[in-house]
């Protein structure tokens, strides 16, 4: 198999990180490509051109992020990153919220990089209160001890992340101490540490 991605994507990281929990570094070619320069690179994988998409050894692909992420989950028994039964929706519906951050958040990265007269303030402020919401959301979500690492977490680390790498100046973690403190003791774990985007 091969997954098409960029180092900076979130959505990608967290099917980077799936990858490794999963134990299945060894049968995934990580491949990156520049989809925003060269969206034809991607465009026979995934009609939309988007990232990440996962060419299967036969030759036919997935897309996007959820989807990849739930196929994976059927190669290998454990562990569990999407249970079965009642537990399944609580953990969807986390990683819906924490998609929504990374949807917010890529919105208003491209916004900021138009040139000012053509920048939508309007929007530029939904999408920070979206977020915003969200990450108070997923904060107040936080049981008291350490919650599992399902599909649902995977994917607000790589949203919070994704916040504090391209959007840090907004400080949309300082009023989630329980967030901040998660994501700290998160940053070393071998997925995290390895799918982490680059520094500079």
């Amino acid at each position: 198999m091969k997954l098409l991605y960029s180092p900076t994507s979130p959505y990608a990281r967290k099917v980077r990180i799936t990858v490794i929990e999963k134990g299945l570094a060894d049968r995934v070619e990580i491949v990156g490509v520049d989809v925003l320069g060269k969206p034809d690179t991607v465009r026979a994988s995934n009609p939309l051109a988007k990232i990440p998409a996962l060419v299967l050894d036969d030759g036919t692909s997935l897309f996007d992020s959820p989807v990849i992420c739930e196929y994976l989950d059927t190669l290998a028994p454990t562990p569990v990153l999407l249970p079965k039964g009642a537990a399944r929706w609580g953990v969807l519906r986390r990683q819906a919220l924490a998609d929504g951050v990374m949807d917010a958040a890529f919105n208003l990265v491209m916004e900021r990089r138009r040139p000012e007269a053509l920048r939508s303030e309007e929007w530029m402020a939904r999408w920070t209160a979206a977020m915003s919401n969200a990450i108070a959301a997923l904060d107040a979500e936080l049981p008291a001890e350490t919650p599992a690492f399902d599909l649902g977490w995977i994917a607000a680390i790589a949203a919070v992340d994704y916040v504090e790498f391209r959007l840090g100046d907004l400080g949309l973690l300082k009023a989630t101490a329980k967030l901040a403190a998660w994501r700290a003791l998160m940053a070393d774990r071998p997925s995290v540490a390895a799918s982490a985007p680059p520094k500079g």
